[in-house]
């Protein structure tokens, strides 16, 4: 009823996706079950840029970086996108345990 289609597990097991907005992606919902391990991640993620907003911002240059050079190509900007994502994702973990942040 709110326009999102529904893409199943699109890629990662557990997750619930949908997108609106058609090839235009205007807006997008990852949905896990309550307690599935990668919720964890994703909120450690959030929660760092909102505290580092830094990070934050180089975060939303490369994206849009890579929406200029991957206009038509997912695989293209997502790959583009995966080693900033994992390199944020431990200085998330050690942030989140109260270790040393960058």
């Amino acid at each position: 009823m709110l326009g999102y289609e529904s893409k199943g597990e699109n890629g990662i097991p557990g997750r619930r996706f949908f997108q609106k907005g058609g090839r235009k992606r205007t807006h997008h919902v990852h949905l896990y079950e309550s307690g599935h391990p990668d919720i964890r991640r994703h909120l450690a993620f959030r929660d760092y840029l909102i505290s580092h907003p830094e990070r934050a911002e180089e975060y939303a240059a490369l994206k849009m970086k890579l929406a200029e050079m991957f206009p038509l190509d997912m695989a293209g900007y997502v790959d583009g996108k995966n080693g900033w994502i994992k390199e944020t994702e431990r200085l998330a973990e050690q942030w989140e345990k109260g270790g040393e942040d960058r």
